[in-house]
């Protein structure tokens, strides 16, 4: 299937203009802020802005192209593409770039590339194309299975590096997904009373500094000069925000180092915003998330097939997530885990990955009469 000139024009032209107005400012806010958080550390470290332009354009790249092409060869190339990203999480266990304690990065020509974002977006597709099959009985129990081990493959690869924010961040979707496609809910409480009985079993398949993490969430004041100190100061730049906030480049927290330079760009740059523009920034950075994710499930609704459907549910609900836990973190609502805010944060692999998904959204919109 050829797309031509006119094609491509007509499907920029029926684009979702209101995702991506929420989503680019959402971007050139992240900018602005991942500045603030990094203008008084190292010359190292000063370049970040400019780095997440140039991943905002590729990834802007990225969602155009997307958008042309018709979502429907995905579930053509569903398997490949899964297969892919498990080799591609397999790689990087063996010879990806180690971080601290951890495996997650693979050099790809020179180019520092994060698996696990991108074998989310392909794990969504999987199971979406599975579950979107004309004639699948959804009631059956190998269904149930089968998605399980769909995702079940990508979130131990994921979790072993050690990610396990990433890899739960498949639980609500593959939940989600289920639930859109028909599954009995006797089936998803099943699920869900499984998940609550194996939780003892996976508190002793955690690595010691994850246990030290949610034991400091239960007991903030078990270790606030080590495990607990980001916690504290997070909700220490948040709470000292106010109404309107220190003000661009004044928050103390930030500027004075208490609120440490090397994740307040990336995982906790929520922080910073809440500090520097305060309770009415940070409510007007979530309402134009509440605006993008509001286009997604809409983009669910009016999608023309099962497989765009299922699709674009499990994507919004993957954005969701992050954006739930990551603010929900960084105000003490749940441990840390690492989660960053999707457009916001500085990173490559996660902002293309982002923006891939809603460029998958948006062709699924701009087809959803005929096309």
């Amino acid at each position: 299937m050829t797309v031509n000139r006119h094609q491509i024009k007509d499907a920029l032209r029926r684009m979702d203009w209101f995702m991506l107005a929420a989503a680019i400012g959402l971007i050139v806010f992240g900018v602005i802020f991942i500045y603030s958080a990094v203008h008084h550390g190292s010359d190292l470290r000063r370049d970040l802005p400019v780095r997440q332009i140039r991943f905002a354009v590729a990834g802007l790249a990225a969602l155009v192209m997307m958008t042309v092409v018709d979502y429907r060869r995905l579930s053509s190339h569903a398997w490949l593409l899964y297969a892919l990203g498990l080799v591609l999480l397999v790689l990087v266990l063996v010879v990806g770039s180690p971080v601290r304690t951890a495996s997650r990065w693979l050099e790809i020509a020179g180019t520092p590339v994060q698996p696990a974002e991108l074998a989310k977006l392909s794990t969504i597709t999987m199971l979406a194309a599975y579950l979107g099959r004309p004639g699948l009985s959804i009631r059956s129990p190998i269904v149930l299975l089968v998605s399980l081990l769909i995702v079940g493959i990508p979130f131990v690869l994921i979790a072993v590096q050690p990610d396990l924010g990433t890899a739960f961040v498949l639980l609500p979707v593959l939940f989600m997904m289920l639930f859109l496609a028909g599954m009995p809910l006797r089936y998803l409480l099943l699920l869900v009373m499984l998940g609550l009985a194996l939780l003892p079993v996976g508190w002793f398949m955690l690595g010691d500094y994850q246990q030290e993490r949610i034991l400091v969430f239960l007991d903030p004041g078990r270790d606030p000069l080590g495990a607990g100190w980001n916690k504290i100061q997070s909700e220490i730049a948040v709470g000292s925000g106010s109404l309107f906030g220190k003000g661009f480049l004044g928050g103390t927290q930030n500027t004075l180092g208490y609120l440490p330079r090397t994740v307040a760009p990336t995982d906790f740059i929520f922080s910073v915003i809440a500090e520097e523009a305060g309770f009415l920034g940070a409510a007007g950075m979530l309402a134009a998330f509440a605006l993008l994710l509001g286009r997604g499930v809409e983009i669910a609704l009016v999608a023309r097939d099962r497989f765009g459907q299922l699709l674009a549910t499990g994507l919004a609900t993957m954005i969701f997530f992050h954006v739930f836990v990551n603010v929900a973190m960084t105000i003490g609502l749940v441990p840390i885990t690492g989660l960053p805010l999707p457009l916001i944060s500085y990173g490559g692999t996660f902002m293309v990955s982002i923006m891939l998904a809603l460029g998958i959204m948006q062709s699924i919109y701009v087809r959803r009469y005929h096309y």
